[in-house]
Parts: C-alpha cells; sequence; structure tokens
C-alpha cells in the first residue's frame, strides 16, 4: 500500500489532505494549551477559596479551630491547597512535555511537506515540458508530411502536362524531393522526441512521482504517530498526579474521622463554664395569712426558728436563690429594664400610646409580682462595684485580673496569662543566658568585641526579667484566689463595706425587726435600713463616674411615659441623645441632659448613630 502507485494522480488531493493534517495538529496544541490554561486558572481559584477560609491570626476564628471539627476543616482547606499544587503540576508538564514540543514539531512539519511538494511541482513541470516538445515536434512532422505530399502531386501534375517546359517540370521535382527530404527529418526529429518523453513519462510516474508520495505518506504518518504520542503524554500527566491526588483526598478522610464530638462537647464546656453553682428552690408564698410577704428560708431575713442573725453577705446557704445570681445576669437586670418593651402604637395620639409594660388601670399589684421586682432590685444595691466594672467593660476597658468573667472562665484566662508570662520570663533568661556566655567570651578574647558593651543591655534584659516576675506573681495570687488557695477579695471587699458602713448588731436587730410577733413581714423598715447601709459604699463608688458619652442622636417616633424604675419619658417628635444601643432586649438608653437619662422602648424612636463615636 503506497501512495506513489494508488494515488499516482491525486496530487491536488494529497496537497489538500496533508495541510488538513497540519491543521488538525495545530488544533490539538490550542486544546492543550487551553487546557493548561484552565488547569491554573483552576489552581489560583482553589487557593483563592483555601486562603479565604483560613482563620486569621490572633481574631476569634482562630480560637474557634480548638474544635475537632474545624481541625478537620483546617485541614481540608489544606489538602485543597496541595491539591491546587497539583494542578499546577499538570499546567507545567502539559507545557513543557506537549505544547513545547509540538511547536516545533509543526514547524518542521510544514517545511517538510513545503520541499516535498515543491518538488512534485518541479517534475510536473518538466514532464509537461516533454510534452509541449513532443506536440510541436508532431505537429512539424505533419505539416511537412503535408507540404511534401503536396509537392509530389504538383510535380506529377506538371510531369504529365505537354505545354509545361522541361525546366519547369525539373523545377518541381526538385521542390517534391526538397519536400520529401524535409518531411523525412521531422519524421526522425518527432521519433527521437517520442522516445524522449516516453522515457521521462516513465521515469514520472513510476520513480519521481511515486519517490515524492512515499516521502510525503511517511511525513504524515509520523504527524499521525506524533499525536497519538502526544495523547498518551496527555493522559500520562494526568495519570501521575493522581496518587498525590488520592493522597490529599485520603488526609481529608483521614482528618474527618479524627473528628470527636465528645472532645468537641467538652471543649464546650471548657470554654463556656462559668463555676457557679444552680439556685436552690423557691419556697412556696401562703397567701392564706394576712402578711404583707411570706417570710421562708429562702428570703433575706433568718428563719424565725433560729434566734441568731445571719449576716446577708458572708456564705453561700443553699436554700438562697438571688444574692448569688450570675454577674452577666446582674447586669441585665441593672442596665435594662425587667419587662419587655411595649409594642409601638397604632396611632401616634396620646391615648394609644400605652404607659408601659404594665397596665394603668390596674390598681393592685399581685404580691408575687412585688416580690419578684424586690428580689431584681436587691442585687441592684449590692453590685455596684459589679455595675462600675461593667461600665467600664463597655467603654473598651477590661480589668486586669478578668473579674468581669465567670469563676471557670477567669480561672482559665489567668492560667493562660501566667504560661504567656512564664514563657517571656523564660525568653528573657535564655537571652541573659546568652548575653552572658557572649560577655565571657569577649572577656577571653578582647579582638573580638568590648565586654563592657554589652552591659547595658544586659540590665536591660534583668529589668525585664523582674518585672515579668512581679508581673507573673500578681496573675498567680489572683489565680490563686480562684482556685481558693486564698480567701476571695471580692467577698472581702464587699463584707469590709458592708460593716464599716454599719456595724454587726444593727444588722441583727434590723434581721428581728423585719418579722413581727405575728409573723407578719415588714417591708419598709427592711428596704430603708439597707439603702442607708450601703449609702456611703455606692456614693464612693460613682462620685467619680462620669457620664456615658452620645454615639448618636434619636427621635421620638411616639409619646411614651416612662412610669417604670429605669425608663424615661419621651414627648412625640422629641430629640434626644443616644448613649447605649439596643442589646437585643428592645430597650435602647437615651439622655435628655446630664440629669435626666434612662430607657425607652427602641420601636418607640428613630436612631442615628455617629459612626466616628461608635467607632471610638
Amino acid at each position: 500500500m503506497s501512495w506513489g502507485t494508488e494515488l499516482w494522480d491525486q496530487f491536488d488531493n494529497l496537497e489538500k489532505h496533508t495541510q488538513w493534517g497540519i491543521d488538525i495538529l495545530e488544533k490539538y496544541i490550542k486544546f492543550v494549551k487551553e487546557r493548561t490554561e484552565i488547569e491554573l486558572s483552576y489552581a489560583k481559584q482553589l487557593r483563592n477559596l483555601s486562603k479565604k477560609y483560613q482563620p486569621k491570626k490572633n481574631s476569634k476564628e482562630e480560637e474557634e479551630y480548638r474544635y475537632t471539627a474545624c481541625k478537620a476543616f483546617l485541614s481540608t482547606l489544606n489538602e485543597m491547597n496541595d491539591y491546587a499544587g497539583q494542578h499546577e503540576v499538570v499546567s507545567e508538564n502539559l507545557t513543557s512535555q506537549i505544547l513545547a514540543g509540538l511547536a516545533r514539531y509543526v514547524q518542521e512539519l510544514k517545511q517538510e511537506r513545503k520541499s516535498h511538494f515543491h518538488d512534485g511541482r518541479k517534475a510536473q513541470q518538466h514532464i509537461e515540458t516533454c510534452w509541449k516538445q513532443l506536440e510541436s515536434s508532431k505537429r512539424r512532422f505533419e505539416r511537412d508530411c503535408k507540404e511534401a505530399d503536396r509537392a509530389q502531386q504538383y510535380f506529377e501534375k506538371m510531369d504529365a502536362d505537354i505545354n509545361v517546359t522541361k525546366a519547369d517540370v525539373e523545377k518541381a521535382r526538385q521542390q517534391a524531393q526538397i519536400r520529401h527530404q524535409m518531411a523525412e527529418d521531422s519524421k526522425a526529429d518527432y521519433s527521437s522526441i517520442l522516445q524522449k518523453f516516453n522515457h521521462e513519462q516513465r521515469d514520472y510516474y513510476h520513480t519521481h512521482i511515486p519517490n515524492i508520495f512515499q516521502k510525503i505518506q511517511e511525513m504524515e504518518e509520523r504527524r499521525i504517530v506524533r499525536l497519538g504520542e502526544s495523547m498518551k503524554t496527555y493522559a500520562e500527566v494526568d495519570r501521575q498526579v493522581i496518587p498525590i491526588i488520592g493522597k490529599c483526598l485520603d488526609g481529608i478522610v483521614k482528618a474527618a474521622e479524627c473528628i470527636d464530638e465528645k472532645t468537641d462537647s467538652q471543649l464546650v464546656i471548657e470554654a463556656y463554664k462559668s463555676g457557679f453553682e444552680p439556685p436552690g428552690d423557691i419556697e412556696f408564698e401562703d397567701y392564706t395569712q394576712p402578711m404583707k410577704r411570706t417570710v421562708s428560708e429562702n428570703s433575706l431575713s433568718n428563719s424565725r426558728g433560729d434566734g441568731k442573725a445571719e449576716p446577708k453577705f458572708g456564705g453561700k446557704p443553699k436554700g438562697k436563690l438571688w444574692p448569688f445570681i450570675k454577674k452577666n445576669k446582674l447586669m441585665s437586670l441593672l442596665t435594662s429594664p425587667h419587662q419587655p418593651p411595649p409594642p409601638p402604637p397604632a396611632s401616634a395620639s396620646p391615648s394609644a400610646v400605652p404607659n408601659g409594660p404594665q397596665s394603668p388601670k390596674q390598681q393592685k399589684e399581685p404580691l408575687s409580682h412585688r416580690f419578684n421586682e424586690f428580689m431584681t432590685s436587691k442585687p441592684k444595691i449590692h453590685c455596684f462595684r459589679s455595675l462600675k466594672r461593667g461600665l467600664s467593660l463597655k467603654l473598651g476597658a477590661a480589668p486586669e485580673d478578668f473579674s468581669n468573667l465567670p469563676p471557670e472562665q477567669r480561672r482559665k484566662k489567668l492560667q493562660q496569662k501566667v504560661d504567656e508570662l512564664n514563657k517571656e520570663i523564660q525568653k528573657e533568661m535564655d537571652q541573659r543566658e546568652a548575653i552572658t556566655k557572649m560577655k565571657d567570651v569577649y572577656l577571653k578574647n578582647p579582638q573580638m568585641g568590648d565586654p563592657a558593651s554589652l552591659d547595658h543591655k544586659l540590665t536591660e534584659v534583668i529589668q525585664n526579667i523582674d518585672k515579668l516576675r512581679l508581673e507573673a506573681q500578681k496573675f498567680e495570687a489572683w489565680l490563686a484566689e480562684v482556685e481558693g488557695r486564698l480567701p476571695a477579695r471580692g467577698e472581702q471587699r464587699r463584707q469590709s463595706g458592708l460593716y464599716d458602713a454599719q456595724p454587726a448588731p444593727a444588722v441583727n436587730n434590723c434581721a428581728q425587726a423585719r418579722e413581727s410577733p405575728d409573723g407578719s413581714y415588714t417591708e419598709e423598715q427592711s428596704q430603708e435600713s439597707e439603702v442607708k447601709v450601703l449609702a456611703t459604699d455606692f456614693d464612693d463608688e460613682f462620685d467619680d463616674e462620669e457620664p456615658l458619652p452620645a454615639i448618636g442622636t434619636c427621635k421620638a417616633l411616639y409619646t411614651f411615659d416612662g412610669q417604670n424604675e429605669g425608663t424615661i419619658s419621651v414627648v412625640e417628635g422629641e430629640t434626644l441623645y443616644v448613649i447605649e444601643e439596643d442589646k437585643g432586649d428592645g430597650w435602647t438608653r437615651i439622655r435628655r441632659n446630664e440629669d435626666e437619662e434612662g430607657y425607652v422602648p427602641t420601636s418607640y424612636v428613630e436612631v442615628y448613630l455617629d459612626k466616628n463615636a461608635k467607632d471610638s
């Protein structure tokens, strides 16, 4: 099977076919090039995706990655980053192993094809020239033969005519002989050219064209083989990265298998455990006896069976509920009204606006409601320092001893701080040791450096160590206090503030006076004495407090009669200052002037926050 013998007359079609083959090769090169661009783009997008979801350093997200599920997700992101790297490898290998070689090969193929078809056209031109010579000699031979025949006929005619002179006959005879000789010469020339053309034609169709077409066939077959090899390489490039991609996927599966729900649950406990104990049971309130309030073991006074008065701020009785409420709950009780805010009125008329969470038509409050109000108002007096601390936290100044946190969380923060300080101390000690060794080397070899030049640095490091040790001792003392190795500072402060303002017998007399002989409960005297006891402490704590800065303004949409404790009345259309945003409880804290401030329902006002003040 040879193109030279089978396709000897298909020169033009072979030329078109070989050009089509080169076009196919260039199309495949373009395909591979676009694939490499897709791989690079895909790898870049995967890396950006992995980077986008990586936890930010020194942020809350970084703390969340303690959980096993989050660690598995982080491992997935890292594996996806490696996965993207394999796609970059695919792109690089396709470029180096296929694109570069095929691009050179196409140029060589075009040159070879051009050379072969140039030889073919040259052979065609030669055979066409021979053919033209043959045709020319053939026409000349034919013309000479016709001329010789006419000259012979003319001679015979002259010879037969008796009226023609002998000289004319001889002239006609000579002319016929000349024409006959010319025909013989043309015949010989035609015969020679014909033999030469036949030889050239045999060489053309049996030697030159088959050789040229054979070379073209070999060139085309090499192109086909090269295209097949490139396709195999294309597949091998992908197959080479499959094991590594499989390892990436295995890493994701392994990370997923390491997820432990029990460990995550324990981490949640460690992160949010407060250390407080649940409140005790609430005693039954008996309304059958004519009294203002039932005295029970859970109330603030002592039981009637015991003749002793028990200090209100001393130990931790099991049945008492409100004195040991969580600090964040106390803050919420102190900083916003206890009831949910009323809905906005249907109309802006004053008659349609409710006067607060309670109906103004209610003449007498239930005893249980008054008792709950008393219970939530008492911690407001006993937690002024906590309130002050909470206000400082809102202004961005967190206490150094983490006393704003529950006990367990405070202990963890203190322990973390102690560990950090110990690491810094160890680092400084290592630096001191290195400086000391360097100083010894300078002393032994003065040419290496001046030992006195290290004294300032050594002194600075020693001072840093002393400072860090003092800081560590301070935090260790607070940690020991939380862990129970030292008496609680908070209780000492509260007790000292209480008993400095009022001696213990006065407390006993107050507690005894709260219960009358018939079992009734006297509320007025108790509350009045409690307020007097803590008035001095309250004044000391808040004399130097500065008012909260305004963070914006608001406009009253409806009239609100603030009759409840902690609220403030507003008139529709009035403009006031906003000093605290809605924390999710439906109330916004506003100020009219330096002496008037309180809470209003958020739905009753339109707030315009000052962005700069809020950011600061």
